[in-house]
């Protein structure tokens, strides 16, 4: 790997597009050996971006593809987060700039995750990776109604056939739905309350959704946790998502649904979301490509 003095070569990276004005960026740092937690998190804020991955051996006993399985740590601008799916598509394809594509495995906080890279004809790569079990549970009357309330969004203004849910596929989210897509579209919310109430839940970010189709969602979500206003394009939102909308009956157990993000920002993504039926865990893909 390419070091910058004793420093390690920090990549950027952008998931969930083919095109680096589109999608998430990333900071990648494929050998982060030398670097503490304090330096991970000065390379995270230094750069900006909703989170940056760091990538060092992997942990004994976790039996991975040789050579391709790693210990994988998230940070964001102000602190670490146990899974973050955009990073994790991010630093997928650029190991597989370098190894080509096939398997990988990545030790998460929130466990084991398993990530598959393929190439098209034209050589662009596309990464799927299969999130931790998900689980989904209801939202308290009180933290719903001061979510919506920093958000400035009238209760009437929601989607009655998505109910309010706390939903994770490795890190937390509060999925709320828009009945319109004027709503969603209208995104204007107070930071600091929205960041308490989301630090008080254990919260990542909160999945704001509207349904245009019966498999095409468009989706935003707010990030104050992480020091960023909103987060163009959200892979461990959209697992939890998955698996909330397969245990709420609103899709069927196999499904293949297609999530759009990042259009409001300027920056349009597009996730692919598959559930199977027998397996609770959910499979969430896309383009990958380097900035710069």
């Amino acid at each position: 790997m390419t070091t910058t003095g004793s420093r390690p070569e920090v990549l950027r990276y952008t998931a969930f597009s083919g095109d680096p004005a589109g999608g998430n960026p990333a900071g990648v740092v494929l050998d982060a050996s030398a670097l503490d937690d304090g330096e991970m998190l000065a390379v995270a804020a230094q750069l900006g971006y909703s989170e940056s991955a760091f990538l060092t051996a992997p942990p004994e006993g976790l039996d991975g593809p040789e050579g391709r399985t790693y210990r994988i740590r998230y940070f964001s601008p102000k602190a670490e987060v146990p899974f973050c799916g955009h990073a994790t598509v991010a630093t997928a394809v650029a190991l597989a700039e370098r190894q080509g594509p096939g398997p990988l495995l990545f030790a998460t906080q929130a466990g084991p995750v398993p990530v598959d890279v393929t190439s098209a004809e034209d050589g662009a790569l596309r990464a799927t990776l299969t999130s931790v079990e998900p689980h989904v549970e209801k939202a308290a009357d009180a933290d719903l109604a001061e979510a919506l309330a920093a958000l400035d969004w009238p209760a009437a203004d929601l989607d009655p056939a998505f109910p309010p849910r706390i939903a994770y596929a490795g890190a937390r989210h509060l999925v709320l739905a828009a009945a319109t897509r004027a709503r969603l579209a209208d995104l204007d919310y107070d930071f600091a309350r929205l960041e308490a109430l989301m630090h008080r839940l254990d919260l990542t970010t909160v999945q704001l959704v509207w349904r245009e189709s019966p498999t095409l969602f468009h989706v935003r979500d707010p990030f104050p946790v992480g020091g960023v206003v909103e987060d163009p394009a959200t892979g461990a939102a959209a697992a939890a998502f998955g698996g909330y909308a397969r245990e709420l009956g609103l899709v069927p157990e196999d499904a293949v649904l297609t999530l759009r993000q990042g259009e409001d920002l300027g920056r349009p993504g597009e996730l692919t979301v598959t559930l199977r039926a027998g397996d609770p865990r959910v499979r969430v893909g896309g383009a990958g490509v380097r900035i710069g």
